[in-house]
């Protein structure tokens, strides 16, 4: 296990090689290591990194939230070398973070999920289809949900799906795994029954044949999740629809780096299949998950020259 006061240089490296700054970051850390020091800790907690994030009280919110946004970065890398480490919970200090912490859904989860979408009452028994169709395709092709509702028939082609009303204008080809295929196309004959006149271009419909709607997709996954527990009854926050893309994109980079693949090299392949601008959008991955950050670090170590971390 490197130390604390390493530590800190081993994480800014790996992010330097991600091809991000590092330079004020490297200086917030730095004194955030000599506080632990002082305070004789050993390890991140909770209560440590509030109060050092906080302790400039002639600062604005908005410093306290970008100080303890960086241990909280470096916190989630920590984790994975020092298992006591606490990771400070988000939503601790008044900002608005720029990303949610993704929730990733076991495939037990998924398929609680897809059970319970499978028994939605509805006179045709169609809802209870489009539903479990809706959920299996974010689940399995990470796609965006405006991406998913947007999507026509003409989109479904020779097993893969055009994707053309993707986040700034960006259209791209998803293809298909062979089980999805033969999902899809069960779907489609079972909409096509209960609608033989199309009431819609839309690929998913709704009970009444019309295009499955944004709002609805997300009050009956709302409706489902308290249902099956992933959130309380009441709440009003918890895994989102979005996740299934975090998922998608996760368990992808983890079988890369399982499998020996060469991750610098195929990242903008993963970039391009999620439609991200920016290859960068795609890295945010890696720093946003400790077993991928982990993986990556050991990729490095093992790949560079000895004495090349500072």
């Amino acid at each position: 296990m490197n130390s604390l006061r390493q530590a800190p240089e081993d994480y800014l490296a790996l992010r330097q090689a991600m091809g991000f700054k590092v330079r004020d970051p490297r200086s917030v850390l730095r004194r955030f290591i000599e506080f632990l020091e002082q305070q004789e800790a050993t390890y991140i907690t909770h209560e440590l990194a509030m109060h050092w994030a906080t302790e400039l009280r002639t600062a604005q919110p908005a410093e306290w939230s970008r100080r303890l946004s960086l241990i909280r970065g470096f916190a989630r890398y920590r984790i994975g070398t020092d298992p006591r480490t606490q990771i400070p919970a988000t939503g601790l200090l008044p900002y608005r973070p720029q990303r949610a912490s993704p929730y990733l859904y076991s495939d037990v989860e998924i398929g609680q999920l897809l059970q319970a979408a499978a028994q939605l009452p509805s006179p045709t028994g169609l809802r209870a289809q489009t539903y479990v169709a809706a959920f299996g395709l974010l689940a399995v092709t990470g796609m965006r949900v405006g991406e998913l509702v947007g999507l026509d028939d003409q989109d479904l082609t020779l097993g893969q799906l055009a994707i053309r009303h993707g986040k700034f204008g960006k259209s791209r080809l998803l293809p298909l795994h062979p089980t999805t295929r033969e999902a899809l196309r069960h779907y489609v004959a079972e909409r096509d029954r209960h609608y033989p006149i199309p009431q819609s271009p839309s690929l998913l419909v709704s009970e009444q044949g019309s295009r499955l709607t944004n709002w609805t997709l997300r009050r009956t996954f709302v409706t489902l999740s308290r249902q099956i527990g992933l959130r309380g009854p009441a709440d009003s926050h918890g895994p989102r629809l979005h996740d299934f893309r975090h998922r998608f994109a996760v368990e992808v980079l983890l079988r890369w780096y399982r499998e020996g693949v060469d991750v610098e090299r195929h990242l903008p392949e993963l970039s391009t299949y999620l439609g991200h601008v920016k290859v960068s959008d795609t890295y945010w991955y890696l720093s946003a998950t400790p077993e991928l950050l982990q993986l990556a670090l050991s990729r490095l170590e093992h790949s560079q020259p000895q004495g090349i971390w500072p």
